[in-house]
């Protein structure tokens, strides 16, 4: 682009966060990058980034990933940006701007981007060394430094959002972490007590030891003047190495008072309708640092970006959008947990009523407000958020079903859900770039968009924080079918057949490879192409499940087979987060003999693996270099271990309860009928992993409900229950047959995997599948257990196909020389060890060292002696 000259009216932004990167692509947009000069003063030393994924940096995400803006679109539109140069002195009479290195700059409008800074309270000792704030990249460097040097407890101040995100992080680093909150339960404003008490036990379970209704009185520290603990407001003392300050945010208008512009008696910039300041019309204010002619400051980023397109807009002299106020409901992911509250979520309204349920033991909370007249007025969900996008929309509006209907999860008797096609035309689906449903009907009939890509790219719904964008696909599926559109339901752009009809040409026609099934029926310009990681690992899955049926190779690394698997596949491991892999044997049922137990322990100790009992009753050990897991497994497949297959899309885990052998409340033999299956089905591959459980009886000890497909016992057999889910969003698995005989159960499921594997879709869980296919679980039913097509014998000679050529794959890989070839870390050094691999001690045995994977120094050439990663 032509550098604009010096003579165009220029435009000076303080501040690059999110929301100054947002008005940055908001003038673009319009056209002003190219009449205007635009200056950006930014005090951080690395241009915008996502802050609301900061926490993502812990579980191996780097800085780069975070990046919100790239050198290519600041050089596309002329934007001069100042990193490591904040604002320090504005002179509105001259309209000049002064950074710290003496930069001046003219503007004829300024904008004030400058966000907010943590609050710390005002307790002795507050700044020693050990103490933190959480708010930018660098404060997370600070932290993972401090706690390589040797911290074991760290303590955050604040149960609110950015609290929760910290407590993680300092799990992630592998300190035990405290919570010290003031209120009486976690993220107060944005859950009533019910909703906290949902949360504390599932943050609890995932070991955080939480205070609430104290607060901080006093930073303990040594001779040293480290911190050493805290002494709380009821008396007590926490020993802590370490405390990090997160109990909130305070608007930065520092720059704004000090050049006499009016700020609000709490703080913030206060600005009009348009977000200009009401001082200065030739100053905005946008994003967290403006005091919004509602009389709020927002704290989120959806409003944030409406505040930055509204600026842009009033500069262009569009007076048309002006900003009046925002939603502020959020979804959020919490240390695995999905928290959403919308609307009137506490009830302050006026003559309303509360429609709540609640399982404490799958950590489910929801609870909507809704008016005496049906009025759907706000709501909190904990635990399970899948409805949030529908409930959000529907706030303001009396629903077409029941309230009830839209709390109950699904496969809890529930009836149908209403999904979002029911939501009026006016209703708000994407909240970060206010887009309605509307907007988004629109883009698929007046703009001919026919996905979900070209839907965003149209309206920009879906490209803030993502929550709406499950919605927003099955909007567009639902008017490309009401306008006569076929949709592409292709499985990717290397083939126009779905995952189904590619299973059937692959079972009809016996293909046996994926170069040849890519010939024949790819589309046509990818014909003699190489593929794309989409379709290469679905039909390499195809291939693996049906290989006894259509001829071919049964091993996932035989020939064409190997370059088609996913990474975890490709060393029979899962890969893990410092660069090494874990080593799962199987232990069907959880039952091992001593012998066995022995043989795990010693080679753990042989080799420094991390080892854990899992949930799904296995041993795993992780810290495996790759070089090493072929040693590792000749010893376990010599002791009588095979493959686990928790690398896999395919059976994991059948977990049991000790059933009427050992339990008084048992009925069945579990632990028998665990094993049985899990052999039975072990090696599976299938569109998504797989697990199960047998429980003794109904008191569910081995939650069969939560599973994939499981077992529970009667006192006229088993019930066979399918569908199940455990993890972020849980559901019930559906009662499919009751009182069944061992053989009776075995032929179900036997029907019940391959007609799955048959009709899902890639990477898709039963659960979805279960919702997703036409007519539901009846449809299954009447398919599996009454063979309304006509396929059940067909589906039990595949099964039976797959158990008689069964053959574990670890123990044929160690067989085979050319297989074991495949393990290093650096094709061409074979002897070289991965030298970002690395470990530090922790509670008797070894953890990850991350800060050498991200920010230590990098191996040089000379070190790898110019070796090649594989």
């Amino acid at each position: 682009m032509t550098a604009t000259p010096e003579a165009s009216p220029t435009i000076v932004l303080v501040g690059h966060g999110m929301v100054g990167q947002r008005f940055l692509e908001a003038l673009a947009e319009r056209g002003l990058t190219a009449t205007h000069r635009v200056v950006v003063l930014c005090e951080e030393p690395r241009p915008a980034y996502d802050r609301v994924r900061l926490t993502s940096y812990f579980s191996g995400r780097t800085v780069e990933d975070l990046s919100l803006t790239d050198a290519a679109f600041l050089a596309e539109h002329g934007i001069e940006l100042h990193l490591g140069d904040p604002a320090e002195h504005v002179d509105r009479a001259a309209r000049k701007v002064t950074a710290r290195s003496g930069l001046v700059v003219g503007y004829d409008v300024l904008v004030l981007a400058t966000g907010s800074s943590p609050f710390v309270p005002p307790v002795p000792h507050r700044d020693a060394e050990g103490c933190f704030v959480y708010r930018t990249v660098e404060d997370l460097l600070a932290i993972e430094e401090y706690a390589r040097t040797g911290a074991a407890v760290g303590t955050v101040v604040g149960g609110g959002l950015l609290g929760l995100e910290a407590a993680g992080a300092l799990k992630d680093l592998g300190l035990a972490p405290h919570i010290v909150e003031f209120a009486p339960r976690l993220m107060p404003l944005q859950v009533d007590e019910g909703g906290g008490a949902a949360l504390l036990r599932t943050v609890e379970g995932m070991g955080l030891t939480v205070h609430t209704g104290v607060g901080t009185q006093e930073v303990l520290v040594g001779d040293d003047g480290a911190v050493t603990g805290m002494r709380l407001s009821d008396g007590s003392e926490l020993a802590t190495d370490m405390v990090v300050f997160s109990a909130g945010v305070r608007p930065r208008d520092q720059l704004a008072r000090d050049c006499g512009l009016t700020v609000g008696e709490r703080g913030g910039i206060a600005v009009d309708e348009r977000c200009r300041t009401v001082a200065d019309p030739h100053v905005f204010a946008i994003g967290e640092c403006a005091l919004a002619a509602d009389g709020r400051v927002y704290g989120l980023v959806a409003p944030g970006y409406a505040q930055a397109e509204t600026a842009a807009a009033a500069i262009a002299d569009d007076e048309g959008k002006a900003f009046t106020g925002a939603d502020p409901s959020t979804r959020l992911k919490l240390l695995g947990v999905e928290v959403a509250s919308f609307g009137d979520a506490h009830g302050a309204t006026a003559d309303c009523l509360d429609v709540v349920y609640s399982d404490s033991r799958a950590g489910l909370y929801k609870k909507l407000v809704v008016g005496r007249d049906g009025t759907l007025l706000g709501g909190v969900l904990v635990g399970d958020a899948e409805a949030y996008g529908t409930l959000r929309a529907l706030t303001g509006s009396v629903p077409p079903v029941p309230p009830e209907t839209l709390v109950l999860p699904a496969g809890a008797g529930a009836p149908a859900r209403l999904g979002p096609c029911a939501l009026p035309d006016d209703a708000v689906v994407c909240s970060c770039h206010n887009v309605t449903k509307g907007t988004i009907r629109g883009a698929v009939t007046e703009h001919r968009c026919t996905t979900v890509p070209e839907v965003k790219k149209c309206t920009g719904a879906g490209t803030g924080c993502g929550s709406c964008v499950k919605v927003l696909g099955r909007l567009v599926e639902a008017e490309l079918a009401a306008s006569g559109v076929e949709a592409d339901k292709g499985l990717c752009g290397c083939f126009s057949r779905t995952r189904e009809e590619l299973y059937e040409l692959v079972l009809a026609l016996r293909v046996t490879s994926y170069r040849d099934l890519l010939d024949r029926y790819g589309r046509e310009g990818a014909r003699g192409g190489d593929g794309c990681e989409v379709c290469k690992p679905a039909v390499g899955s195809i291939i693996a499940s049906l290989a006894p049926a259509i001829g071919a190779g049964t091993h996932v690394l035989d020939g064409e087979q190997a370059a088609l698997q996913d990474t975890n596949d490709h060393f029979l491991a899962n890969l893990q987060r410092n660069g090494s892999y874990s080593v799962v044997p199987r232990i069907p049922g959880g039952e091992i003999a001593p012998e066995k137990l022995i043989v795990i322990g010693e080679i753990a100790r042989d080799f420094g693996l991390y080892t854990k009992i899992t949930g799904g009753q296995r041993i795993d050990m992780f810290g495996a270099r790759v070089e090493h897991l072929p040693l590792i497994w000749a010893r376990l497949v010599d002791a009588g271990f095979e493959s686990g297959h928790a690398y896999g899309k395919s059976l994991r885990t059948v977990k049991s309860c000790v059933g009427r052998t050992w339990c008084r409340y048992g009925v069945q033999d579990s632990v028998r009928m665990a094993i049985d299956l899990e052999l039975r089905y072990r090696g599976l591959r299938a569109p998504h992993k797989l697990k199960s459980a047998v429980s003794g009886c109904q008191r569910e000890c081995a939650e069969a409900r939560s599973k994939d497909f499981g077992v529970i016992a009667t006192a006229g057999g088993w019930n066979l229950y399918v569908g199940g889910n455990g993890g972020a969003t849980p559901r019930h698995a559906d009662l499919l047959a009751q009182d069944l005989s061992d053989a009776e159960l075995i032929r179900l499921v036997d029907r019940f995997l391959m007609f799955y594997i048959r009709t899902a879709d890639r990477l898709e869980r039963t659960s979805t599948w279960l919702e997703r296919i036409p007519g539901g679980l009846d449809h299954v039913r009447d398919v599996v257990v009454h063979d309304s097509l006509g396929i059940c014998k067909e589906l039990e000679s595949l099964m039976a196909a797959h158990v008689s050529h069964y053959r574990d794959e670890w123990a044929e890989a160690i067989a085979d020389p050319e297989k074991l070839a495949r393990f290093v870390s650096f094709v061409n050094a074979p002897g070289t060890p991965d030298p970002v691999v690395g470990f530090v001690p922790e509670r008797d045995q070894v953890k990850p060292d991350l800060p050498l994977l991200r920010i230590g120094p990098r191996p040089s050439a000379e070190t790898l002696e110019g070796s090649t990663r594989r």
